[in-house]
């Protein structure tokens, strides 16, 4: 049967795979005048993020209240009440004016209306706080009622039916068993709670999405279209792609570099599998491992600093923590996880002898840097002022109009000296008032520029990336983008109501405790002077709160897990002695693992949609890749010095643990691949397993009996590479 991939996807096609395995991307088509609205309404919610990362942000229940009554106004409008509404166009009728039903045009306004109530009426917020009155309580249910539907069309039924199962504990507390009972509370008071307080869909979750997550996505949105990505992808192939399975190699390498820009793993995946799923194949590999590979690299944008998922941004309020801290802590963790796709997909393609891409097939890297050299000076600039300790959105602020710029004054051919000369002094004057505190200037500057520019750098011949047109789509796009995610951290924010309302989580907490008490008494009896009570126990725990972030994320997404977890589960580590930091990364990293767990894995499934592969079995492949990734986090909670940033890091201590989480790594990715030098026996790879397991254990002893295991396996593979070697020349 012939190859009937095609080289490289159309974007078209990309955008369709991505709205049919992402429910975040299903938009219902509609026609003018409800698609006029729309868009408008997308690029004015883009416009408020950019104007108060640049003027200030506005008082925190204003800012708050502005930003969910678009959101969620908006998705009454952008998703339709089933799939099939999504799927097919309505007329314009007085029915359905724009092809959206009424009914949702008036969901759009009551859900506005009960969200900004609350910055209405603030200044006598503290008076009403406990004693709701009964127009209080309706404004309430309707916006509790409202967002639960906006959830559960934006995202499907688990978010909301996990939302739901916590309220109905709060209000029937008094009728479960042991220690969930709990005395129960009214409507009125779970409404009150969850409306009226800064602990319920107002909160953290919610606050963190409006101030940092959303400016974030709009730079990767804007970065991506300007080019950078592409330069990603032509570094990638030209550092891996001339190398044995070389597009495998290169969809690793690119996805890395991809995730600085986006913390999507759906994005990444569909972004930069266009490219190298396709390669893949042709140069041999099977279509389902094509895309496991993808997919499995693709959720390591989440976790790669610069733009990581939005979990990143809700750790600095958990934890009140700067962001530079969180990046330096990500970045050892995920470099693991990249490492232990690459040395699996390295070893698979040795087994089989795959092939590198040819010459005629690797882009020319001179050539995509002398067209794309531009386009690093955003990232750069976001970098650099994170670093120098200013806020994140600040930061992106940056970023943003760092875009503009070299959007508007750049075109990948043909650059004049006009245009480069406006690129430098265009940033000179962005620095300078950033710097000096001017950012309302900053912000009519760069307003200017998007109007101004491009009309007169065209009278001058100059053509830039992209156009004021195309400014107004990446605006709308980058709204599209964030829509989902802002209606899952005000559902969250009803759990996370309900835990402070009930006090679950410290019952959570004490059930784990126990059966890690229990655990531990039984087993560490069994290997005397061998296992510590209290690491049995805290293994134990560890356990049983990756298997229920596993389970929790084949349902929902990343950001919601997380915080759900992180509220339920993350103090009972804490009580365990693990360091809080440490606690949030080992929470964040398994949710990140749950979008390539079957059965519900939706990174392998868009990466199985373009490769034309079985999605099942693809995410099976994709799971066993990735457990290089399972296995890091219990890493930095036994050896903490592996994010660097915990309290007495000592480098002595992290030479240890990185030399032994990397042999791991490698001696895992070589049992699992059944391959190291040569095919690997079964004996080879039981000893593999059991070396990788101890060298990723913490301390000098155990790296040192996982070598001695591991050195059999070593000298067998290399006297059998030896000999085949022999063979061959002789």
């Amino acid at each position: 049967m012939a190859d009937q991939t095609p080289a490289k996807l159309d974007e078209a096609h990309l955008q369709e795979l991505e709205q049919k395995f992402d429910p975040e991307m299903r938009f219902r088509p509609t026609v003018p005048p409800a698609s006029q609205i729309v868009k408008w309404l997308l690029v004015v919610l883009s416009c408020f993020h950019y104007y108060t990362a640049g003027f200030g942000l506005l008082r925190e229940a204003t800012h708050r209240g502005v930003h969910l009554a678009f959101v969620l106004g908006l998705i009454f409008l952008v998703f339709a009440f089933s799939r099939r509404g999504q799927e097919q166009q309505r007329p314009s009728s007085w029915a359905a004016p724009g092809g959206v039903p009424l009914a949702d045009w008036l969901l759009a306004a009551a859900v506005a209306v009960s969200v900004l109530y609350i910055p209405y009426v603030f200044d006598d917020l503290a008076f009403r706080v406990g004693n709701p009155s009964s127009f209080d309580v309706l404004m309430g249910t309707v916006l509790v009622v409202a967002l639960l539907e906006a959830t559960r069309r934006s995202m499907g039924w688990p978010l909301p039916v996990i939302a739901l199962v916590f309220m109905t504990y709060s209000l029937f507390g008094d009728s479960f068993p042991g220690l969930l009972r709990h005395s129960g509370n009214t409507w009125g008071q779970l409404v009150n709670h969850l409306y009226l307080t800064s602990q319920g869909i107002y909160g953290i979750a919610v606050g963190v999405v409006a101030t940092y997550v959303f400016h974030f996505v709009l730079f990767g949105v804007l970065a991506t279209r300007i080019g950078l990505g592409q330069l990603f992808l032509d570094v990638a192939s030209a550092a891996a792609g001339r190398y044995a399975g070389g597009p495998a190699k290169v969809s690793v390498f690119g996805s890395a570099m991809f995730g600085t820009l986006s913390g999507s793993s759906v994005a990444n995946a569909v972004t930069v599998g266009s490219l190298t799923i396709p390669a893949m194949i042709r140069v041999g590999y099977p279509r389902h491992f094509a895309a496991a590979v993808e997919a499995t690299a693709s959720t390591g944008g989440q976790i790669t600093p610069p733009v990581m998922g939005a979990a990143a941004f809700l750790m600095i309020e958990f934890l009140a923590l700067p962001y530079q801290t969180i990046l330096v802590a990500a970045v050892v963790p995920a470099f693991m996880h990249f490492f232990g796709v690459f040395m699996q997909v390295h070893f698979e393609a040795k087994r089989t002898g795959l092939r590198g891409l040819t010459e005629e097939e690797l882009p020319s890297l001179r050539d995509s840097l002398a067209r794309r050299w531009p386009t690093l000076i955003p990232l750069a600039l976001l970098i650099g002022i994170i670093v120098n300790g200013y806020t994140p959105y600040l930061a992106a602020f940056a970023g943003i109009s760092s875009c503009l710029i070299v959007g508007l004054t750049t075109a990948e051919r043909g650059n004049t000296a006009r245009g480069l000369a406006s690129l430098v002094v265009l940033h000179a004057i962005l620095v300078t008032l950033l710097l000096s505190g001017s950012h309302m200037y900053a912000v009519l500057l760069f307003l200017a520029t998007v109007v101004a520019t491009p009309p007169l750098l065209a009278r001058l011949g100059i053509r830039g990336r992209i156009d004021a047109a195309a400014v107004v789509e990446t605006l709308e796009t980058g709204a599209k983008y964030a829509l989902a995610v802002g209606a899952a951290a005000a559902t969250v924010g009803i759990v996370i109501g309900v835990v402070t309302l009930t006090g679950v989580g410290f019952k959570v907490s004490y059930i784990v405790t126990s059966a890690a008490q229990s655990i531990a008494a039984f087993v560490a009896p069994l290997l005397p002077g061998l296992l510590q009570p209290q690491s049995v126990m805290l293994f134990a725990a560890l356990l049983m709160t990756g298997v229920v972030c596993i389970l929790m994320g084949a349902g929902i997404p990343t950001t919601a897990n997380y915080l759900i977890m992180v509220t339920v589960a993350a103090p009972t580590l804490v009580q365990l002695g693990v360091e809080p930091i440490v606690a949030h990364f080992f929470v964040f990293y398994y949710g990140v693992l749950a979008d390539i767990t079957p059965p519900v894995c939706i990174a392998a499934y868009a990466a199985a949609g373009m490769a034309g592969s079985e999605p099942f079995r693809t995410g099976n492949t994709a799971f066993r890749l990735g457990l290089g990734k399972a296995l890091v986090p219990f890493v930095f909670v036994f050896g903490p010095s592996l994010l660097l940033v915990t309290k007495g890091f000592a480098w002595s201590d992290f030479a240890i643990t990185f030399f032994g989480c990397a042999l791991g790594i490698v001696a895992l990715s070589a049992a699992l691949s059944r391959y190291f030098l040569r095919e690997m026996r079964a004996w080879e790879r039981a000893l593999a397993v059991a070396a990788a397991l101890l060298l990723i254990a913490p301390g000098l002893r155990p790296t040192l009996v996982g070598l001695l295991l591991l050195a059999p396996v070593v000298l067998r593979q290399f006297f059998a590479w030896q000999s085949s070697r022999a063979a061959a020349t002789g």
